[in-house]
C-alpha cells in the first residue's frame, strides 16, 4: 500500500482509495491516501464466507467538518472486490459565521463489474447555522463478457436535527446531499440511472425546516442497487407493500383468526410494525430503474437505527457478504 499521507501540493481534504484484485485472486488495499482534514483508517481486512472484505473508516479531525471544510474522496473497487465503509460516530457540521461558508463533501466512487459497495455511515449532525453540501457520484461500469454482472452497492445518506439537548431542532441554515448512479459503457459513455436529492433550506421557505420535518428527529435515504443486493432490495419492496394501510387490519392485536399458531416471518413482522409504531417510524421503498429507493424518517435517532437494523438483520444479506462490521453504525 502506498504511503498514507498525500504530498504537501495535494488539495486539502483530498483522498483516495484502489481496492485492486492481485494474482491469482486476492483483493488488496492498492491505494489509501488522504490530507487533512480528512482521514481514513484501514483495519485488517476480514473474510466473510468465501470472500476478503476490506474496511476503510471516514474520518475527520475534531469529529467533523469546520465551515469552509472540503472532502473530495476518490474510490476504485476493480472488479470483484468488497469493501465496506464506516464512519466512528456521527459526522458533525460545525456552525458557520454566515450562509455563504459552506462545508463540502464530494465522494466519487467507480464499481468494475462484480464489485460490492457497502457504505453504512451514522447519521450527519448538523449544528445550528451550519451550512453543508454533499455530492456521491456512483459510476457503474457495465460487463463487457457477455453473463458478467455489474457491481454492486447499498449506501446510506442520513441526517439528524442536531444537539436536542441544546434546544437544536433543525435549526441550521442549509443541509443538501445529491447521489447519482451512472452506468459507464466501455466506450466512456455515461447514462443516468437514478438521482436522488435531499434539501433543507431555511432560507426561501415560510416554514421552519422544524415544523417542515412534523416532528421527525432523523431522515434518511437508502440506495440499494446491483445483483448482490437484489434480495435485499425484493425485501424492503415486498415489506412495504404489506403495511398496514389507514382503515386495514389492526396491527396491534394479538390475532384476529383464532388461530394458536403464526408463522414466525409474520410474528416478527408484526413485533416489528408495533416498534414502528411506537417509535414513530414512517417509511416508503420504491423500484426505480433496477434500483430500490427506501425513505424513511423517525421521531428520535434511536428509533430509526432501531428499525433499519431489523430490517437489514431480518434480511441477512448485508451480514452474509460483508461480516457484521458493515452493520457497526446500527449498533
Amino acid at each position: 500500500m502506498s504511503n498514507p499521507f498525500l504530498s504537501t501540493k495535494a488539495k486539502a481534504g483530498s483522498g483516495s482509495i484502489h481496492l485492486a484484485l492481485l494474482p491469482p485472486n486476492t483483493p488488496r488495499l492498492r491505494t489509501l491516501n488522504y490530507q487533512y482534514p480528512l482521514k481514513l483508517v484501514s483495519p485488517a481486512a476480514a473474510r466473510a464466507g468465501d470472500d476478503l472484505v476490506h474496511t476503510v473508516y471516514l474520518l475527520t479531525y475534531g469529529g467533523g467538518l469546520v465551515a469552509g471544510d472540503s472532502i473530495d474522496l476518490s474510490i476504485g473497487l476493480e472488479t470483484q472486490t468488497k469493501l465496506i465503509l464506516l464512519t466512528q460516530g456521527s459526522t458533525k457540521l460545525f456552525k458557520a459565521p454566515s450562509r455563504d461558508v459552506i462545508s463540502k463533501q464530494c465522494m466519487t466512487v467507480a464499481l468494475e463489474p462484480g464489485a460490492a459497495l457497502c457504505y453504512l455511515p451514522d447519521p450527519v449532525q448538523p449544528f445550528e447555522r451550519s451550512c453543508f453540501e454533499q455530492q456521491q457520484l456512483y459510476n457503474v461500469a457495465l460487463p463487457i463478457v457477455e453473463g458478467s454482472k455489474t457491481g454492486s452497492l447499498c449506501v446510506l445518506d442520513w441526517v439528524s436535527n442536531g444537539r436536542p439537548a441544546n434546544g437544536e431542532d433543525w435549526s441550521f441554515f442549509r443541509y443538501s446531499s445529491k447521489s447519482e448512479i451512472f452506468l459507464c459503457q466501455p466506450d466512456d459513455k455515461k447514462r443516468l440511472l437514478l438521482r436522488d436529492n435531499i434539501l433543507l433550506d431555511d432560507h426561501e421557505k415560510p416554514e421552519s425546516i422544524a415544523a417542515r420535518m412534523d416532528g421527525l428527529a432523523v431522515f434518511g435515504t437508502l440506495i440499494i442497487y446491483g445483483p448482490l443486493f437484489r434480495q435485499l432490495g425484493q425485501f424492503f419492496v415486498d415489506e412495504f407493500k404489506v403495511l398496514p394501510r389507514i382503515g386495514g387490519r389492526n396491527w396491534d392485536s394479538n390475532s384476529d383468526s383464532g388461530e394458536d399458531e403464526i408463522d414466525p416471518a409474520v410474528s416478527r413482522r408484526l413485533e416489528r410494525q408495533r416498534q414502528e409504531t411506537e417509535d414513530r417510524v414512517l417509511w416508503s421503498a420504491a423500484a426505480v430503474r433496477g434500483c430500490v429507493v427506501v425513505k424513511f424518517g423517525a421521531r428520535e435517532v434511536e428509533g430509526g437505527r432501531r428499525w433499519l437494523k431489523h430490517m437489514l438483520s431480518e434480511d441477512g444479506t448485508i451480514r452474509a457478504q460483508f461480516g457484521e462490521r458493515a452493520l457497526l453504525c446500527l449498533r
